[in-house]
């Protein structure tokens, strides 16, 4: 396995820091059959991808075997975000039959943690995350794994993170605070259910401290308030460095 050094982890606050740990039980409370969990949001810059890859950094740390995969085809910012400073090969070079898993998945300096980044943009991401050589990855992932976390785009943007969260136990929706509405987080929700993947929680995300009684930046609430109906994608909108 290769080995990449992730250079731009950032130290959570204390507060942050708790309500990780908090997420990270909620999800071990759910059963141990929630494996593999999707990440997702409503529209880009909600914080699904810092959520979902500080989750897994709290859960290598408290000493599970976990593997971080992007999924997000079209706009991943994790390579740039993290200041990753070489030539990465990722999961797209896996799907389209160029390399084997063994080369495009990474030890990475966070002990217990292996991330597999987005690759190159495809021409047909929806179809590459649909086909028997992703679903056929997550079953031996789940055998080789404690958690597989997988960063998704976001659901009113393009299919893909339905197509993904086909292969899930769960989901869970990053909502951030005062940015989406309560009937468009009702839309993502239906339609991540239409593919038969449970809704395990919420995250709501950007609340400023000490407003509203919450404790940290990221709070996880599970069974939360975001049910609701199907909704349409539009255009993939542009993705900035908390998307």
């Amino acid at each position: 396995m290769l080995n990449i050094n992730i250079d731009k982890l950032k130290k959570l606050d204390n507060a942050s820091s708790e309500s990780y740990k908090r997420l990270r039980t909620n999800i071990q409370f759910c059963g141990k059959d929630m494996k593999v969990i999707a990440f997702t949001s409503t529209v880009p810059n909600e914080g699904k991808s810092s959520v979902s890859f500080n989750l897994a950094v709290s859960m290598a740390d408290a000493g599970k075997k976990v593997i971080f995969l992007d999924t997000d085809l079209r706009k991943s910012v994790l390579v740039g975000r993290y200041k990753i400073n070489k030539a990465v090969k990722g999961l797209t070079h896996y799907l389209s039959g160029v390399n084997p898993f063994d080369e495009v998945v990474y030890a990475t300096n966070v002990e217990n943690l292996h991330v597999v980044f987005s690759g190159p943009v495809p021409p047909n991401p929806s179809e590459l995350l649909g086909n028997k050589y992703f679903k056929n990855l997550i079953k031996q992932l789940r055998e080789s794994y404690d958690y597989v976390i997988i960063d998704t785009p976001p659901v009113g943007s393009v299919i893909d993170a339905a197509v993904v969260a086909k292969e899930c136990d769960g989901a869970i929706i990053v909502v951030s605070s005062g940015t989406v509405s309560y009937k468009a987080v009702q839309r993502t929700k239906a339609q991540i259910e239409k593919s038969n993947c449970k809704i395990i929680g919420a995250v709501l995300n950007k609340v400023e401290m000490g407003k509203g009684g919450y404790y940290g930046k990221y709070y996880g609430k599970y069974y939360g308030k975001y049910y609701g109906q199907y909704g349409e994608y539009g255009n993939y909108g542009n993705t900035e460095s908390n998307s």
